[in-house]
């Protein structure tokens, strides 16, 4: 059901007026929002708040830095071990401490401040990269080193990850932009996601892994500052007379009993677990199917990022679409086909081609799965709920990528790519079929 809109105006000193678009009847009229009196795009209308402009600019140069890493120890592990068997254990160590801790992680969200948790979370994982770029440096890395420190990233992310999604409510000051900072936040990880890889690659073939993984370490500092800078409103979290426990039995009620939300995780689960098991395999598919080198790797890696930019930015530009849920079932098949032509190319460029398509398509599926998750669940659930979100798009991913690595060392990397894409296409085709309700979301 499509919320209404509030007509409101809101004036700030230092983000000058706010203008809110007024309703007729389902429909919004664009108004172009401004800042500091200059008009905004709708594209990027949430940046008229000053918090989240902070958090823009430190999320985007923290985020180059994450991807460099994660590319260079891909390569890393690659090279040491030649196997993509192993590429799989380390996502694996990566992601699966979300499995164990992230229904406990949404529950913390909810209960201390947002803004203070995130800054012990980047702080940490500043920490574990300046101690990888050491261990390469002083050349004592191998690869069980690498998957303890990945086991350690993925605790902190963990806990992170939900903190970041419910945290952007605190950051908009007006409501109808909430949606805009969504799709944004999904644009700021695909911006990262171009640039990133493209200096990974670069930076490897010249310098070597370490410099990508200490640049990683200095990236940190940005968005711990941007954090640092906010103006939020004191708050010590909501506090329950409930036990843990109980509490996140609430949260898992709301889910169960919220046919349209359980199936959206339900998508976001099976899409992480078989299509997005390709991603574990790039390095594979760059140096045995594409023969092009760690450059490739990071052009093949960019490609994704172009098409989920643009995907991104299309989802930001829509403001109040009427028809969120046919995007979403669109995306929800789009992705697992360019998966499979993807797995069964072996022209480079068709492969960057193809890759652009996934990203477009991954990133239409999960920006407006985030969208309307975020717009149906109430305040005081909303870290919980999130939590959940984390944990199927993100612990589910290190089983898929630990199947794709069984598959690819038995069969072939192909196979294990196209293993994936098939089961996910096939089961968009079920949705499409048994959920009508989803494409009818407005």
């Amino acid at each position: 059901m499509t919320r209404p809109y509030k007509i409101t105006m809101a004036n700030r000193e230092e983000d000058g007026p706010v203008f809110a678009a007024p309703v007729v009847g389902e429909r919004r009229i664009a108004v172009a929002p401004r800042m500091n009196g200059w008009a905004l795009p709708k594209t990027f209308s949430a940046l008229r708040h000053r918090n989240y402009r902070l958090f823009f600019a430190g999320q985007l140069t923290s985020l180059i830095g994450t991807w460099m890493q994660n590319v260079a120890q891909a390569w890393l592990v690659f090279q040491i071990t030649n196997s993509p068997f192993y590429l799989g254990v380390v996502s694996f160590a990566g992601a699966v401490p979300v499995l164990f801790l992230s229904l406990w992680a949404g529950l913390i969200v909810d209960r201390v401040p947002k803004r203070t948790l995130l800054i012990v979370t980047q702080t940490s994982m500043m920490g574990l990269a300046f101690i990888l770029s050491a261990d390469v440096f002083l050349g004592w890395v191998q690869p069980w080193h690498i998957v303890i420190l990945a086991f350690l990233l993925g605790v902190a992310n963990t806990f992170d990850a939900p903190a970041r999604q419910a945290f952007v409510v605190d950051m908009i000051d007006a409501r109808e932009d909430l949606q805009n900072a969504i799709a944004l936040n999904s644009a700021i990880f695909q911006m990262a996601r171009i640039i990133g890889p493209t200096i990974a690659g670069i930076t490897l073939a010249l310098i070597g892994s370490a410099w990508c993984f200490f640049l990683n370490g200095v990236s940190f500092l940005a968005v711990i500052a941007g954090l640092s800078m906010m103006k939020v409103k004191p708050t010590s979290g909501v506090h329950h007379h409930a036990s843990q426990w109980a509490q996140i039995r609430q949260g898992l009620a709301y889910i169960r009993h919220n046919q349209v939300v359980l199936t959206l995780l339900a998508m976001v689960a099976v899409a992480n677990v078989f299509a997005f098991g390709y991603s574990a395999l790039m390095p594979a598919f760059a140096d045995d199917v594409l023969h092009s080198g760690p450059e490739g790797l990071g052009l093949l890696s960019a490609a994704v990022g172009v098409g989920a930019l643009i995907g991104a930015l299309t989802v930001a530009s829509l403001g109040n679409f009427q028809r969120k849920g046919l995007l979403l079932t669109l995306g929800n098949l789009f992705f697992p086909t360019m998966v499979l032509l993807f797995s069964i190319s072996t022209i480079f460029p068709v492969s960057m081609a193809l890759l652009v398509g996934a990203g477009l398509g991954f990133m239409v599926q999960n920006a407006m799965t985030n969208t309307l998750i975020q717009l149906a669940v109430p305040d005081e659930l909303r870290g919980r709920v999130m939590g959940v979100y984390m944990l199927v798009f993100q612990g589910f991913f290190p089983i898929g990528s630990l199947m794709a690595g069984a598959i690819a060392q038995q069969f072939s990397v192909p196979i294990g790519a196209a293993f994936g894409g098939a089961v996910a296409l096939a089961a968009g085709l079920l949705w499409l079929w048994r959920a009508p309700y989803i494409r009818q979301l407005a």
